[in-house]
C-alpha cells in the first residue's frame, strides 16, 4: 500500500455518523476538523434517548441482513470499548414478532452515550478539533483540497479530504448549496420518526423488548438519562413518516404508536393512551435520512460530469463499466442514508470508510456489499441507461 500525501479531513456532522468517522480515522493518524450547526453533539437523530440494536432477520440473506450482521458485531464492541453498561446501553434479548419471529440477543441503547464516547477518544489522541454553531453551506474544491464555506460566504475550514455526514442536510449543501452533484444523483430523503415515553416507576408491563411495527421496551435504566429524561422509563416507537421534514410532536404519530403497540403489549398501549389523555405522556421526535433504495451511502462521491463523458466514450459498450471506473471526486467522501439503523450500521461503515480513505482494499467477502452502498450507484445506473450518440 503506498502512503498517501496527506491525513487531515474535515467532518460535517456530529451525529453517529460524524462522531464514528472521526473515531475510526483518529486511530489511523488522521487529524479531523469536526463542525455542526448544533451547539453540540447528537442534536438531531442519534439524541434519541433509547434505541435497539438487534440483527435484521430475513428468510434468505439481503444486503440489509448481511450489512447489519457485521454492525451488530462492531456496534456491540464499540459498545464494550468505551461504554460502561447502565451509563449508555444494557444488554437484554428482544422478542420479534411477524416477519422473523424469534428472540434474539439485543441490547439498548442511547445513541448520544456512544457519539460522546468516539469523540471522547479522538480528542485523547490529540486528533479532533470542534467547532459548534458552525453551519457548511458549500464546498469548493481547490488545489490544496477543500474548503467550507459558511451561508455569508465565510471561510469555515479548509482540509485535504471531506467526509459529509450531515443526514438529510448532506443532499442540500452537495447539489444545490456546492452543486457537486445533480438531486437526482443523490436521492436522499427525510424520513420523521416519533417515539412516545414515559416515566416507569411501577412493574414493567413486557418482560423484555417487543418488535414489530416500531420496538416497545418495558424498561430501560440510564443514569444519562436525566435531566432530559426520566432514569427508568419505558418507550414505544419510532414511526415512520417518509417525506416529512418536521420534527414536531403530533398526537396522530403517537396515536400509530399507540395501535402498533396493540399488537404487542394491550396493556401497554392502554397505559400509553391513558398518559396522553392525562398530559403525563412524554415524546421524542426528529428527522432521519434514507437512500431511494433504503440503503446507506458510504464512500466517494462521484464527479458525474467526467463519469458522463466516460459513457459517451464507452459507447454501445456502457453497459459494461463497472462501478469501480466511475470517475470520483478527489478526497469527498459521505456516509449517509443510515435511516432508522445508525445505532447499528455507523461503527461499521465508518471503519470502512476510513479503510477506503487510507486506500486500503476491501476484504474480498465485503467487496460485494460495499459496492451496494457506494454512493456512486445512482448516478451510475443512470449513465448506463442514457442512450449512445
Amino acid at each position: 500500500m503506498s502512503p498517501i500525501p496527506s491525513r487531515h479531513a474535515l467532518v460535517i456532522g456530529a451525529g453517529l455518523a460524524g462522531a464514528a468517522v472521526c473515531a475510526a480515522l483518529a486511530r489511523r493518524g488522521w487529524k479531523i476538523t469536526l463542525v455542526d450547526a448544533a451547539d453540540g453533539p447528537a442534536q438531531g437523530a442519534s439524541a434519541l434517548p433509547v434505541g435497539m440494536l438487534s440483527p435484521h432477520i430475513t428468510r434468505a440473506p439481503t444486503p440489509l441482513s448481511r450489512l447489519s450482521e457485521r454492525g451488530v458485531a462492531a456496534t456491540r464492541a464499540e459498545l464494550e470499548r468505551g461504554v460502561p453498561q447502565g451509563q449508555g446501553w444494557q444488554i437484554c434479548e428482544v422478542d420479534n414478532r411477524g416477519h422473523d419471529p424469534g428472540r434474539w440477543p439485543a441490547a439498548m441503547v442511547r445513541p448520544r452515550a456512544l457519539v460522546e464516547a468516539w469523540l471522547a477518544e479522538a480528542d485523547s489522541l490529540g486528533m479532533l478539533t470542534t467547532h459548534w454553531h458552525t453551519g457548511v453551506q458549500q464546498l469548493l474544491p481547490t488545489s490544496a483540497g477543500w474548503q467550507a464555506f459558511n451561508a455569508v460566504g465565510d471561510l469555515v475550514a479548509g482540509a485535504d479530504a471531506v467526509v459529509v455526514t450531515a443526514a438529510f442536510g448532506s443532499h442540500e449543501l452537495l447539489t444545490r448549496g456546492s452543486a457537486l452533484m445533480p438531486a437526482d444523483a443523490l436521492p436522499l430523503r427525510p424520513v420523521k420518526g416519533q417515539m412516545s415515553l414515559g416515566a416507569q416507576s411501577t412493574t414493567p408491563l413486557a418482560e423484555r423488548p417487543q418488535r414489530d411495527n416500531g420496538v416497545y421496551i418495558p424498561l430501560y435504566e440510564d443514569t444519562g438519562l436525566p435531566p432530559e429524561w426520566p432514569a427508568r422509563m419505558w418507550a414505544m416507537g419510532s414511526t415512520y413518516e417518509r417525506g416529512v421534514n418536521t420534527s414536531d410532536l403530533t398526537l396522530t404519530a403517537h396515536e400509530h404508536n399507540a395501535t402498533h403497540l396493540d399488537a404487542l403489549c394491550p396493556t401497554a398501549a392502554k397505559r400509553l393512551r391513558d398518559d396522553l389523555r392525562q398530559g403525563m405522556l412524554q415524546g421524542w421526535a426528529q428527522v432521519r435520512c434514507a437512500s431511494l433504495d433504503r440503503l446507506p451511502l458510504v464512500g466517494g462521491l462521484p464527479d458525474v460530469d467526467a463519469l458522463y463523458a466516460r459513457m459517451a466514450t464507452a459507447g454501445n459498450r456502457r453497459g459494461q463499466v463497472p462501478i469501480s471506473d466511475v470517475p470520483r471526486q478527489p478526497g469527498l467522501y459521505m456516509l449517509s442514508a443510515l435511516g432508522s439503523r445508525g445505532i447499528t450500521l455507523a461503527a461499521w461503515c465508518a471503519s470502512r470508510l476510513a479503510a477506503m480513505m487510507d486506500r486500503e482494499k476491501a476484504l474480498e467477502e465485503d467487496e460485494e456489499l460495499l459496492r451496494a452502498l457506494d454512493p456512486a450507484r445512482f448516478a451510475w445506473k443512470q449513465a448506463r441507461r442514457q442512450p449512445s450518440s
